[in-house]
């Protein structure tokens, strides 16, 4: 009787651990946190991406993970460049410390972004994106509960297939630095609520299906960069320009159906870079642009007229840049191609 009892009590014993490792096999790592990884590798199908994710091993050690050095619980994963196939695991909210968050550039991650991702108060960065199309293929509206995110400094979910319109209380988010909503399928109009974004903020929604006229509130914004090219936006832009502006250094307003009068603009200083190419913009440049420390100029394919005045950095330019307009003249114009 008592062969047999310990011998129950052996069996029960090795099934414990093979189920539950031990901490000694796990190191450094936390255990729900492996838990929690071993359930992101089972939905992502186990790929080879995360071969080096050994059952019963130190988790602190893997690939695409790293732990903080103090207090060993996973901050960051980062899955990048590789074949899988399968939708973000909603395992991803069970590891409570990540600061980092990136899917980026793999093979065929579809669905939504799992609501469980409100669960990371401490997220910093969700990358969720690619480098081209056809790669990173989430769908479906951009979440309103990504406003609960409310430590994030840079979100980015460009080159997917997001549809809809986009959330105005993303704005909620004040700790934001960099918003990419870039290279989707995002209609309806860019929300007023976008001009009380914090300060210096680098703002990408080009290359989407967005309408209407842009919201005045959006010359408040003080911006790094503001790209809203190839959209279907309409009327005056001028509200953009603003001469007081500490930054505002990057502005590409280009492929719209923009509609305004250029003579009347006044370039804030800190500008080095604009784009306001193939819109339906009329009147003259502008004499104060050749006070700017411009590396990128393009006016081209508007409807403006007049004398492209001469000197500052104009002179870098070549024709391309102001060609195609209804009655511009200068020999810039006629200049190197």
């Amino acid at each position: 009787m008592m062969n047999c009892l310990l011998y129950s009590l052996f069996l029960l014993f090795l099934s414990a651990t093979l189920i539950s490792p031990s901490l000694g096999a796990l190191g450094k790592c936390n255990p729900s946190d492996y838990k929690a990884l071993m359930n992101i590798k089972k939905s992502l199908n186990n790929p080879y991406h995360l071969a080096s994710w050994v059952p019963n091993t130190d988790c602190c050690n893997w690939y695409v993970v790293e732990c903080d050095p103090n207090t060993n619980r996973i901050n960051q994963l980062t899955v990048f460049q590789g074949n899988i196939s399968a939708q973000i695991p909603s395992s991803v909210g069970d590891l409570p410390y990540l600061e980092t968050l990136v899917f980026r550039h793999l093979t065929n991650v579809t669905g939504s972004i799992p609501q469980s991702i409100t669960k990371l108060k401490h997220l910093k960065m969700l990358r969720l994106q690619s480098r081209a199309r056809g790669w990173m293929n989430l769908s479906g509206p951009v979440p309103n509960f990504l406003n609960q995110l409310t430590t994030l400094t840079y979100l980015d979910l460009s080159f997917n297939q997001f549809s809809g319109s986009i959330p105005p209380n993303l704005s909620g988010l004040k700790n934001l630095g960099t918003l990419h909503l870039d290279r989707n399928k995002l209609t309806g109009s860019i929300p007023e609520s976008f001009g009380s974004f914090a300060a210096s903020i680098y703002l990408f929604l080009s290359h989407n299906q967005l309408s209407g006229p842009i919201p005045k509130s959006l010359g408040d914004l003080d911006s790094q960069v503001l790209d809203l090219s190839r959209n279907k936006l309409v009327g005056d832009a001028s509200t953009l320009f603003k001469p007081n502006h500490a930054v505002d250094r990057t502005m590409d307003l280009s492929r719209n159906q923009l509609e305004f009068d250029l003579t009347k603009v006044k370039f804030p200083k800190s500008l080095t870079s604009l784009d306001i190419s193939h819109n339906k913009i009329f009147g003259g440049i502008p004499e104060d642009i050749i006070g700017l420390d411009l590396q990128l100029l393009n006016v081209s394919y508007n409807r403006l007229c007049g004398q492209i005045p001469n000197g500052g950095k104009l002179q870098s330019f070549d024709n391309t840049s102001f060609f195609h307009n209804r009655c511009l003249c200068g020999p810039l114009l006629v200049g190197r191609s």
